[in-house]
């Protein structure tokens, strides 16, 4: 497919990850040395969520990913209006508070 150049570096993008991954479910986990980032669809009518990406960060690169995403959502905030995220536990999509999980 394209590729972008973000600080100077190339990157390639080919047409099947260009496709990406839908995910309503990203589990979070972590070791002295990395941060393990499972995306994952729970669905309707399936019995279970499936994993379909993972994710294996370095602890300062994760670091950078949170601010990184931080900027993007206030940009996205200030242009489109603010995300609201329903307080009931049975949120759309399957989401709630438990420890370990975005």
């Amino acid at each position: 497919m394209g590729e972008n150049k973000p600080l100077g570096i190339d990157i390639e993008l080919d047409a099947e990850v260009a496709q990406g991954h839908y995910s309503n479910l990203a589990i979070i986990s972590h070791s002295t040395s990395e941060f393990i980032l499972d995306f994952a669809a729970i669905l309707p009518g399936l019995p279970k969520a499936k994993v379909k990406s993972r994710i294996i960060l370095m602890p300062e690169h994760a670091k950078r990913l949170l601010l990184s995403l931080q900027e993007n959502i206030a940009r996205y905030e200030s242009n489109i209006g603010k995300i609201e995220i329903p307080k009931h536990p049975s949120a759309p999509g399957g989401f709630n508070n438990k420890m370990g999980e975005a």
